[in-house]
C-alpha cells in the first residue's frame, strides 16, 4: 500500500488517542510535542549504541524502521493539531533548504566524527 502524506496523516488520525486529542488545543499540542522529543530521543539512542556496539546494517534498517515510524506519527499528530498537512510541511521545507542552498548556506561538514577522543 503507498500512501501520500496527506493520508498518512489521515490514517494516522484513526489511532490518536490522548488528551484532547484533535482539539488542537494546548494540552493536544504539548502532549504530541513531547512524545514527539521522546520518540526522535529513542533513535538517537539506537544509533548511540550503533556506535558503541555495532551492528549489522540490515539490524540496524529494521529497528530505524520501527523508530522512524513512531517519529512519523508524532510529527503527522502535531502537524494536525497545529492545522498544518504534512504536504504544506514538505513543500516549505524543500523550499526553504532550496533557498539555503543557492545562498551557498549549505555546505560540507566542519567537524569529522570519528572514534576515539580527539
Amino acid at each position: 500500500m503507498m500512501l501520500d502524506f496527506d493520508d498518512y496523516q489521515s490514517a494516522a488520525s484513526k489511532t490518536a488517542i490522548y488528551p484532547d486529542a484533535g482539539r488542537g488545543s494546548s494540552l493536544a499540542l504539548a502532549y504530541t510535542s513531547l512524545g514527539l522529543a521522546g520518540e526522535a530521543g529513542e533513535v538517537a539512542n539506537k544509533v548511540k549504541k550503533v556506535l558503541r556496539d555495532g551492528m549489522p546494517m540490515s539490524e540496524l534498517r529494521d529497528i530505524l524502521a520501527k523508530e522512524l515510524g513512531d517519529v512519523m506519527w508524532y510529527v503527522a499528530r502535531l502537524a494536525s493539531e497545529a492545522g498544518i498537512s504534512l504536504t504544506e510541511v514538505i513543500e516549505q521545507n524543500v523550499a526553504k533548504l532550496a533557498d539555503r542552498q543557492s545562498r551557498g548556506v549549505l555546505g560540507e561538514p566542519r567537524v569529522e566524527l570519528g572514534r576515539g577522543g580527539q
